[in-house]
């Protein structure tokens, strides 16, 4: 079994659906008691507090009606925030008005603003590594926002309140599906895959996940830029009056070409491009700083057996400098640390969770509190505390 919470809530048998699903074909997911809680991750309550109380401001929403986006002038509001004019803050009554009158409100970026979401989302990357990104659809009934399309990333269509009928197009000559979701229930499609929805008779809101999966065209294309790279001659222009005569050209293309199929064979091309797509993911992933205003108030209190652990989306990988230091890589920089540091270092980023006096046999007290505030400092650790409210 995959160790995948968030991707086993979403599909249930999570080995079983990477092995046949995954970038391959749609699946309908019905809801099921081992599956709870889906419904909570976006509710009809809390898409209204958003437009109501949030101080939303666009592009974190638009309103679709028929296949047409509303002018977001028809939708927002002229204020001042501060001393500082804004043009971009939702009308709450307008939006309401316009759902009322049968558009769609959407809510984008929900993976960085609404934290139930995000969570899942943050653990479904941690599965599939590849970018995720949440909307969520509001449909009053018989309406439909988007006329028949695709999408160019995978898709989890997860309904949480009401009902919405779907038309889907498998690859290939298979019939559409004609299906309806309901609460619970989990609609996956594959980047391509052309579909429609429309609600009924009783409003909609569900929640799309969207995987902006990397494709194996994407490290070809990487490998082949950088042989080409190394190439000589393939800035110069060709020569003049080429066009008349193209085929004397042609020899000498071929040796070019041969030139970067010999550097594309060489060395560790292929690894060195998989490690570059590799690390722009992770440097790409942010974390969750919850919580870290107070770990940085109250980082002198922090004491020798204050429970520490990884933040969520904190990634870390410990290497050493040609200096003899530690380079200890972050998400968005690198420390470097002295030498003596590298057992606890090491120590610190194997476990997820530590107390400064766990270091004890390899580094004396104080050096190890200096160290674990760095560390609470620049992101990795937070502190964990009693009332639940420890960072992300």
């Amino acid at each position: 079994m995959v160790d995948a919470p968030a991707l086993q809530r979403l599909v249930g048998d999570a080995t079983d659906f990477l092995a046949t699903a995954w970038g391959r074909a749609p699946r309908h997911v019905p809801a099921s008691p081992d599956r709870s809680g889906l419904v909570t991750l976006l509710t009809l309550d809390d898409v209204d507090d958003i437009v109501a109380t949030s101080g939303l401001r666009a592009p974190s929403f638009r309103l679709v009606k028929q296949g047409r986006t509303l002018p977001q002038s028809a939708v927002t509001r002229r204020v001042r925030i501060g001393s500082r004019p804004v043009d971009d803050l939702a009308d709450v009554a307008g939006v309401q008005a316009a759902v009322a009158d049968g558009a769609t409100l959407v809510l984008q970026g929900l993976h960085r603003s609404f934290p139930r979401v995000a969570t899942v989302c943050r653990d479904l990357e941690r599965t599939v590594t590849h970018p995720v990104q949440a909307n969520a659809y509001l449909t009053p009934p018989v309406a439909q926002g988007l006329d028949l399309h695709e999408d160019p990333h995978d898709v989890f269509a997860v309904q949480t309140d009401g009902a919405k009928r779907w038309v889907v197009h498998p690859p290939g000559d298979a019939d559409p599906w004609d299906l309806q979701l309901t609460p619970g229930d989990v609609l996956y499609l594959p980047a391509g895959t052309r579909h429609a929805a429309q609600t009924i008779d009783t409003p909609s809101l569900h929640l799309t996940i969207g995987v902006r999966t990397v494709a194996w065209r994407a490290l070809i294309e990487r490998a082949v830029r950088d042989a080409v790279g190394e190439v000589a001659d393939l800035d110069r222009p060709l020569p003049a009056g080429w066009a008349e005569e193209p085929d004397l050209l042609r020899e000498r293309l071929d040796e070019l070409v041969h030139d970067v199929a010999d550097r594309l064979r060489e060395g560790q091309r292929s690894s060195a491009a998989l490690e570059r797509e590799a690390g722009a993911f992770w440097s790409d992933r942010p974390v969750d700083r919850t919580g870290g205003l107070r770990d940085l108030l109250q980082l002198d209190a922090l004491g020798d057996g204050t429970p520490l652990r990884r933040r969520s989306g904190a990634t870390a990988r410990v290497a050493r400098a040609t200096d003899g230091r530690v380079e200890l890589v972050l998400v968005d920089r690198v420390l470097r640390l002295p030498a003596v540091t590298e057992g606890a270092v090491h120590r610190i980023v194997d476990r997820a969770a530590i107390r400064p006096a766990d270091l004890a046999d390899v580094m004396d007290v104080a050096s190890r509190l200096v160290l674990c505030r760095r560390l609470v400092r620049e992101g990795l650790l937070t502190v964990v505390r009693d009332d639940g409210v420890d960072g992300g």
